[in-house]
């Protein structure tokens, strides 16, 4: 293959470096220093994902106006609230690595490089910018940590929607929206009226988090509109998928493995976006060698390996927020209960930029505990969130400076005492043998409560500090050979909940029943074991309510397709859209209905959690149930998919479809979205494919997939959907959709001679 080679001259880099990327569009950058590594990084990242990284800054720190007018006041005041406002000295130190300003720093640093680079040669800017007609901001190195609202955090919309089911539903109808592990019972904490929260109580909350919606009617609000944009678009979408967001991962003992090494097997189940929410990088420098994923506008590497070791994560979803509820002064709103008077809430004043119009002037409140994101001034109420993100050392995944040059286990195991958001299952495996699990993140202690609940602000209800690393399960060469994880409840059985209460909402079963049994059946687990039950599609779902239908009679047609049906959601599979529409659309929403009829409490029911539905149902009593939802599923199968069952196709229905931010307001032959891609699965199977009810469309599972070959590194495979690159014209924009859509992956070659035979373009930079 014949190499293309460019060159730059960049101030601020300090020696000769080059990147050298591959034929799947993942650049290996070789420097001089680890001050170098990191600046090439920045500039590297700039080069690849420009326009996906200054959307992110600009939405993280509330600029969003500046550049794209008066629709977007809301979302920059939303985003200011969370942004961290405590002291950058305890932030920079509280990483593990002495040197994170000095990372920060040279990484900000390096994406400025690109952007100076662009500004002298306008043919390097991305499209986007001449799109919209604005320009990529400069970095300052705060940027890269300061932003915290991009992060996994929880449970605080948990607890406001238990608190609104249990007002209108009573106690025992919250366990069908979500239900506690381990069996925990509900107790109202003393003072707490769950009527007092209102639907609206985090509106602001899901502003501040959520991508922002660049949409026709957006940017042509005028200023008169300016506070018209309040609430998320689709708002209990964006809520479901939050609360679905979370990762598989596995590592196997060499004993266990077709080669005698390790195995370790990780796919984050996150948004699906158009650039992918994860970026593949190799970064080589002394002491550094490191290659896997990181998230676009972060330094590092965090699920991947480095010449010892190799590591991923998913969620392990502790509780890390809490809603407060106050009782405001009768004649001033600033001034809230606390304690045995009243104290005074902090009130700042800032002002938002706005393009092609006057500055707008916005009032932030905080208490003692957090950003005030409601009021409610005729019943003198007021809410604030807390969370953890107003904590130094809460930038999501920056924990990873700490553990990138680990050499192992025992060494990862130490620098997981630094990382601390999100929470998470940590596993790694060494060239030694050795493999772990360490669940990981940084947890209130709450003496007097279990976080499920809105609590009083008043003072009775205050976080003592937080749980030590020790508090946290945690386990090195386990018996059983491997360790798998899918976010479902995995403490040990001795495991103190009771006085830990750590957090009781976990997924669903399902993905980890499936993995357990996959890996428990397999001798000799192999890398194209842990590709192919990483694109798993045997539903558990499926399996338990098929045993269900052996006493029913009608609908015929419909009970004769499901009962020869292996409970495989393949793309092609008849049954499984018939099976997919009937529990989605029709089975758990009977179910629901008879949950609850409230016009509030029954929107927050949805989609409804899986564990207690199924539960239900096999306690039996729902044949006429069965029946009825799956002779109406049949004929919206028939409305959907055509009069010939034998023709039907899940995939036919269920796509992967990834929409470039500007593709509704500029060229859409430009800036073209990706897809439709039919997929198989759902959010219950090992590949997780969760979709919205409307379309279909996916919404949540894993972009990007790795499955390593600990100690035979170029023996790994990687995936990341739809391509490395965010700039549409670039070979690698959509270049892995196809692949992954078909379960396939890309080699993750890692040795020099393997990444020079790769090699496809080679960019060389030289001091300036």
């Amino acid at each position: 293959m014949t190499v293309k080679t460019t060159a730059h001259r960049l101030p601020g880099l300090q020696q000769p470096a080059e990147i050298v990327v591959d034929r799947w569009g993942i650049p290996h950058i070789r420097a001089a220093s680890q001050h170098d590594v990191f600046f090439v990084q920045g500039f590297n990242i700039a080069r690849d994902r420009l326009f996906q990284i200054d959307l992110w800054r600009k939405r993280g720190l509330g600029l969003m106006a500046a550049d794209y007018g008066p629709g977007f006041v809301a979302q920059d005041r939303a985003a200011r609230l969370f942004l961290y406002r405590g002291d950058m000295q305890a932030e920079w130190n509280a990483y593990g690595n002495p040197e994170t300003q000095a990372i920060c720093t040279a990484f900000a640093d390096g994406i400025n490089a690109y952007i100076a680079l662009a500004q002298q040669d306008p043919a390097l800017l991305p499209p986007e910018f001449y799109a919209m007609g604005v320009a990529p901001a400069r970095w300052a190195p705060e940027d890269v940590l300061r932003v915290r609202t991009h992060a996994l955090s929880r449970n605080v919309e948990q607890e406001a929607a238990r608190a609104q089911v249990i007002a209108r539903a009573g106690l025992d109808a919250d366990r069908f929206r979500k239900s506690l592990e381990p069996a925990w019972q509900i107790r109202l904490p003393e003072g707490l009226d769950p009527s007092d929260i209102p639907a609206a109580v985090l509106d602001v909350y899901w502003l501040a988090t959520v991508d922002p919606d660049i949409s026709p009617e957006r940017l042509t609000a005028p200023s008169a509109q300016a506070w018209s944009w309040t609430k998320v678009n689709d708002f209990d979408e964006v809520k479901q998928d939050a609360s679905m967001q979370g990762s598989n991962n596995w590592v196997v003992s060499g004993s266990h493995t077709a080669t005698g090494r390790p195995i370790l097997a990780s796919d984050p189940h996150r948004e699906f976006r158009n650039p992918s929410v994860r970026y593949v990088v190799h970064l080589t420098a002394p002491g550094l060698d490191v290659i896997g994923a990181t998230e676009p506008p972060t330094p590092g590497v965090f699920i991947g390996h480095n010449d010892r070791l190799a590591f991923g994560l998913t969620i392990f979803p502790m509780d890390q927020e809490d809603l407060y509820v106050y009782e405001t002064h009768p004649t001033d709103p600033h001034q809230y209960r606390y304690g045995d008077g009243w104290e005074r809430m902090t009130v700042l004043q800032e002002t938002i930029p706005v393009h092609d119009g006057a500055p707008e002037t916005v009032t932030l409140k905080f208490t003692r505990h957090g950003p005030v994101v409601h009021e409610d001034h005729a019943k003198h109420r007021a809410y604030a969130v807390r969370s953890v993100w107003s904590e130094a050392g809460t930038s999501a995944y920056m924990g990873r400076l700490a553990y990138m040059t680990a050499k192992s286990v025992a060494e990862h195991g130490e620098a997981l005492r630094h990382w601390k958001a999100p929470t998470v299952n940590q596993i790694c495996a060494d060239v030694d043998g050795d493999i772990g699990w360490f669940a990981s993140g940084l947890t209130p202690r709450r003496p007097n409560w279990d976080g499920l609940l809105p609590v009083p602000g008043d003072g009775r209800y205050e976080w003592d500090g937080f749980h030590p690393r020790e508090d946290l399960p945690h386990v090195v060469n386990p018996a059983r050979g491997f360790f798998a994880t899918a976010n479902e409840m995995n403490m040990p059985a001795d495991y103190p909940y009771t006085e830990r209460k750590i957090g009781f909402e976990w997924a669903e079963r399902s993905r980890s029943t499936r993995i357990h049994r996959v890996l428990d059946g397999q001798p000799r687990h192999s890398v194209a074991d842990a590709m192919a039950l990483q694109c798993d599609v045997f539903s558990i779902p499926a399996q338990r309510i098929l045993k269900l239908l052996a006493e029913l009679r009608e609908p015929a047609a419909a009970l004769a397709l499901l009962r020869g049906w292996d409970c495989h959601l393949h793309a092609d599979s008849a049954a499984g859209a018939l099976f997919e529409i009937w529990w989605g659309k029709h089975l758990k929403p009977a179910m629901l209905d008879q949950v609850t009829l409230d016009p509030v409490a029954r929107p927050l029911m949805a989609p409804g959690d899986n564990e207690a539905l199924l539960a239900a149902l096999e306690a039996g009593g729902h044949d006429e149930m069965l029946t009825e939802t799956l002779t109406a599923a049949y004929a919206a199968c028939r409305t959907l998919l055509g009069d010939k069952p034998g023709h039907w196709q899940w995939g036919a229905l269920h796509h992967g479809y990834f929409v470039h931010p500007l593709s509704r307001v500029a060229d859409p032959a430009l800036f073209r979205d990706v897809g439709p891609l039919p997929m198989g699965g759902s959010g219950s199977t090992p590949m997780n494919t969760t979709y919205r009810g409307t379309d279909f469309r996916l919404t949540v599972g894993a972009s990007f997939r790795v499955v390593v070959d600990v100690g035979d590194w170029d023996n790994s495979r990687v995936i990341n959907t739809p391509g490395q690159s965010g700039n549409p014209d670039s070979a690698h924009y959509d270049d892995m959709a196809s692949l992954w859509a078909h379960g396939d992956y890309v080699p993750l070659v890692y040795s020099r001679a393997a990444v020079d035979a790769a090699a496809e373009l080679r960019i060389e930079l030289t001091p300036g």
